[in-house]
């Protein structure tokens, strides 16, 4: 039929769904499902299957509960239930008469590494099959279940899911017309803090080409405090934190519990879900690794959006909480010189206490590690740095954590880009940056100049783009990062 493709992996054949001039593939195993044996235990190879697979619908998602505490507003969730979590999605173009390979992308969603599926609207991949590109995205387990730290299970097991998914990449998506030596590897949030622990590890290069880092911490958790999560939940189910004290409980406890020792807050003292430092795939911290010239021939392209901070202080009604005395107190206690403050005053004088405080901490957590990594890059293979600036009009979200995804795309109608960006976001600027991501997974140029010691910035607003030097350089200046 025409408008059910059929390919052939060394699995076996999935048939798949041609429209608009994109073939999909939906929901096909890179692993096998991660439960009963196979629970708290490395991605395991999947079962050759007869006949032709049925790659119609998204796959299984991970255990995990919808976002609360406002968020939900903003940050939509699916739900998919089954064991067959492990899974990826192709888009690639339907007419395949070139015999060239195209480029490839892979897309690994964020979520805090609690939430999120590859099967949200606006992680489509339809815009960039349309550009030539094979488009594909992965899941991999989340919470609990893929990060849990136990005395018996070994450490980071989402990141061992999503290595397997780059190393099915790697092996099977030439029968899609992807080229294997040409794979981008894009991380948004969690993410992209994962490909970072990647692009930090010596196998880096077996598993991608070039890496676009956005809006992703570049660092990983010592293991006292990684597993606090994990403690506070063993404590308040009374199962020892074993494997097969967890492997007891059933997932969907295992993620309500885990939901409600959490805080959205990013000043909260509650435990949270984390990279751990430890064993194989992340042996020490990663960004202290690329420092030290970790992954130091793959391009990378990284940055941040303007006000991250917004998506987790305005849902929650915390910057309008934080006062002078807050803003002092948490300048103390992490360490910022006041000169960094009075830099923020001097730059934004109307800015209230809120405002710095969440601009400090974007500053500490995304974009000074952001610009450290590119600074120790400088000689090696191209780093580019982005900042995304126009401001929703929504709800004062502003240039908010999240915001740039439905320009990078090309997606400003789905539902997902509409909750925080509104309907009207400007089309210019989804041209400009959707072009720019097109152009680097094409060739590894994004259409700036690579980072030097000007450092230059590519700044996405309602017009398009265009380059400044240094940007918010006195910002940064001996500003502690973690």
């Amino acid at each position: 039929m025409p408008d059910a493709p059929v390919l052939t992996t060394s699995i076996g054949a999935v048939r798949g769904v041609r429209e608009a001039g994109v073939d999909r593939f939906l929901g096909i195993p890179y692993a096998a499902p991660p439960f009963g044996e196979r629970r708290y235990a490395p991605p395991h190879p999947v079962e050759p299957w007869e006949g032709e697979r049925d790659a119609s619908a998204f796959g299984a998602t991970a255990p995990q509960t919808p976002y609360r505490g406002g968020l939900e507003k903003y940050l939509p969730s699916v739900i998919v239930h089954g064991d067959d979590i492990l899974t990826v999605n192709v888009w690639a173009p339907a007419d395949r008469s070139n015999d060239a390979p195209l480029p490839v992308l892979v897309f690994v969603h964020g979520g805090a590494f609690t939430r999120g599926s590859a099967a949200l609207a606006a992680y489509d991949g339809t815009a960039f099959a349309r550009q030539g590109i094979v488009y594909v995205s992965i899941q991999y387990r989340l919470g609990q279940e893929g990060f849990a730290v136990l005395d018996d299970v070994p450490l980071n097991l989402g990141l061992a899911d999503q290595e397997a998914a780059l190393r099915w990449v790697r092996r099977e998506i030439g029968a899609f017309g992807g080229d294997p030596a040409r794979v981008t590897a894009m991380g948004h949030s969690a993410g992209a803090n994962a490909l970072a622990a990647l692009l930090a590890a010596p196998q880096a290069g077996e598993l991608f080409d070039r890496v676009i880092l956005q809006s992703g911490p570049l660092s990983a958790q010592p293991l006292a405090k990684a597993s606090r999560m994990s403690k506070a939940v063993a404590k308040r189910l009374g199962v020892p934190a074993t494997r097969a004290g967890f492997a007891s409980v059933d997932p969907a406890a295992l993620a309500e519990t885990q939901t409600a020792l959490s805080n959205a807050s990013p000043l909260a003292r509650a435990p949270g879900v984390a990279l751990a430092i430890g064993g194989d795939l992340v042996p020490r911290n990663p960004l202290d690794a690329i420092r030290d010239g970790a992954g130091r021939g793959i391009p990378v392209l990284i940055g941040t959006t303007s006000e991250e901070y917004r998506l987790w202080f305005v849902p929650t009604g915390m910057l309008e909480r934080v006062r002078p005395s807050t803003l002092s107190l948490a300048r103390a206690a992490a360490r910022v010189p006041s000169r960094i403050v009075k830099a923020h005053r001097e730059r934004r004088p109307d800015a209230s206490a809120g405002e710095v405080l969440g601009e400090i901490m974007t500053d500490m957590l995304l974009r000074g590690p952001a610009v450290q990594l590119a600074d120790s890059r400088i000689g090696a293979a191209s780093t580019h740095l982005y900042e995304f600036r126009w401001p929703s009009p929504v709800d004062g979200l502003g240039a908010c954590h999240g915001m740039e995804l439905g320009f990078v795309f090309d997606a400003l109608d789905t539902p997902d880009a509409v909750a925080l960006g509104g309907a009207d976001g400007p089309a210019a600027l989804a041209d400009a940056m959707h072009s720019a991501w097109v152009a680097f997974v094409r060739d590894g140029d994004p259409g700036w100049e690579a980072w030097s010691a000007p450092r230059p910035v590519r700044v996405f607003d309602a017009d398009g783009a265009s380059t400044e030097y240094a940007p918010r350089a006195e910002d940064l200046v001996g500003l502690p990062t973690r």
